[in-house]
């Protein structure tokens, strides 16, 4: 009988991994890493709850580092199997994960300077660039909506999630076990909002028999796009009459590329007169081209917005921007006083080039800071949406005095009803699995979920169940 252990992504939303064991074929679906705090910390208190020499393949549903940031280790501790994704997702992933390890090392080595000076021994590192390169080397890419056959007789099928470039809903064939009776899984990785664009909806699948399912955004509904398309219009206006400057931490994947979009509609309307547009992170600017590269597998009413503007890349449809690829292009941004808009990582302000300008604004009153997605738990973007005071950044406290703003419709994440939406139309009565979620989030969909008559559990940690 197939089972399944949630190792990650359990009564949380960051370090998704997930152990199916099926007729001693094991499969890990997504290796992710923990969100908050550094790099070195964060790695150094990750443990795998398997032995990765055992694990025969990798089903990776996305890139965004919660998904996939643990596949370097996973190939340092002994994993030699192939990793299945869609094309786009290994696109992304390459450079996911160099960003990622250059962040690591840079950081590890600043952490052993220190060491040495105080005598201490040096922290090792927990993988090498090496482990990077085989990782990438092992992708196997897969298409939408066509079955593959893996070994011992699973068949797998990616359909589209929605949710981030190369995103996927996995779809999972499990052979009969010793009863004679066969298991459709069905992963769902993160679904995408409905109203997210570029993007398409995310695909439901016909049947299953057993659906894990993330719940982000299980226990709230988004704001309506068009309401938050008018809110960040007044707040752009806003910093305009007090002579300020918007800042956006921003994901590189998925998020900077829909407000690039949205900021090019308005921009066509009329508005942003005398404003300038940064784009200051080198990894969002590299996947914001990989992007322009998958112009086909946008939504096809946005193909069609930028083919009016005979545009075929984002940079062309917003004449205003500026990408700032370098520290001294970066630096550049700082003096300019007003009717700036800077769209920096990290998303979740854990660290990168938002922290700089930070620095330079966050005690500025007529300073806007933006967030257009969600704020994990114990990071600084949370800290700052819940009302925080001041910000420790480079050994140093700053005062809060901008304004901060946060924009509910922007969400890569299916809302509640969209979630009760796609699980009521998959077909097959299946039983729900609810993983990737806040305790309250998961509670409430759990509920929602019972009251509709389908069965339905919460994962937690390290707890395994059987696929009847």
């Amino acid at each position: 009988m197939p089972r399944i252990t949630s190792h990650g992504g359990a009564m949380e939303v960051t370090g998704s991994c997930h152990l199916l064991d099926c007729g001693g074929q094991k499969i890990l679906l997504d290796c992710g890493m923990h969100q908050g705090g550094d790099a070195v910390r964060r790695l150094n208190k990750e443990k795998f709850g398997f032995k990765p020499v055992r694990i025969d393949a990798v089903i990776l549903s996305h890139a965004h580092l919660d998904h996939s940031g643990l596949l370097p280790r996973l190939v340092r501790a002994g994993f030699k199997g192939p990793i299945y994704c869609t094309a786009a997702t290994r696109n992304l992933l390459a450079i996911m994960l160099e960003d990622a390890a250059n962040i690591y090392f840079r950081d590890l080595e600043e952490i052993n300077k220190r060491r040495k000076r105080k005598g201490q021994r040096e922290e090792k590192a927990q993988y090498a660039w090496r482990d990077v390169v085989r990782a990438l080397e092992q992708c196997r890419p897969l298409e939408y909506d066509l079955w593959h056959e893996l070994d011992g007789d699973i068949r797998v099928k990616m359909e589209d999630a929605g949710h981030i470039l190369g995103s996927a809903v996995v779809n999972l064939d499990l052979p009969a076990d010793e009863y004679g009776k066969a298991h459709q899984l069905v992963y769902s990785g993160d679904l995408g909002n409905a109203d997210t664009v570029m993007l398409r909806r995310p695909a439901v699948p016909e049947h299953a028999d057993t659906v894990l399912m993330e719940s982000t955004y299980g226990n709230r509904d988004h704001r309506s796009l068009r309401d938050t398309l008018i809110e960040l219009q007044e707040i752009i206006d806003r910093a305009e009459d007090e002579d300020g400057c918007v800042l956006m931490p921003a994901f590189a994947v998925g998020r900077t590329q829909e407000l690039l979009f949205h900021l090019g509609v308005m921009y066509h309307q009329g508005h942003l007169q005398g404003w300038r547009v940064y784009l200051d992170s080198p990894m969002a600017i590299e996947v914001t081209r990989v992007y322009d590269q998958w112009f086909d597998a946008m939504a096809k009413q946005d193909q069609q917005v930028l083919d009016h503007y005979d545009a075929r890349s984002l940079e062309q449809f917003l004449p205003i921007l500026t990408l700032t690829p370098s520290v001294e292009e970066s630096m550049q941004i700082n003096r300019l006083k007003n009717r700036v808009i800077v769209i920096a990582g990290s998303g979740m302000c854990t660290g990168g080039r938002i922290h700089h300008h930070f620095k330079h604004r966050i005690w500025r009153e007529n300073t806007h800071i933006v967030f257009a997605g969600f704020q994990a738990r114990n990071t600084p973007g949370r800290r700052l949406v819940d009302g925080a005071r001041t910000l420790r950044m480079f050994g140093d406290d700053f005062a809060v005095k901008a304004q901060v703003h946060t924009l509910g419709g922007f969400s890569a994440h299916a809302s509640r009803s969209d979630l009760l939406a796609w699980a009521a139309s998959i077909g097959g009565h299946p039983k729900f699995r609810l993983v990737h979620g806040e305790p309250e989030a998961l509670e409430v969909m759990r509920d929602t979920l019972a009251e509709n008559d389908l069965p339905v559990t919460i994962a937690r940690a390290g707890e395994t169940v059987d696929l009847e």
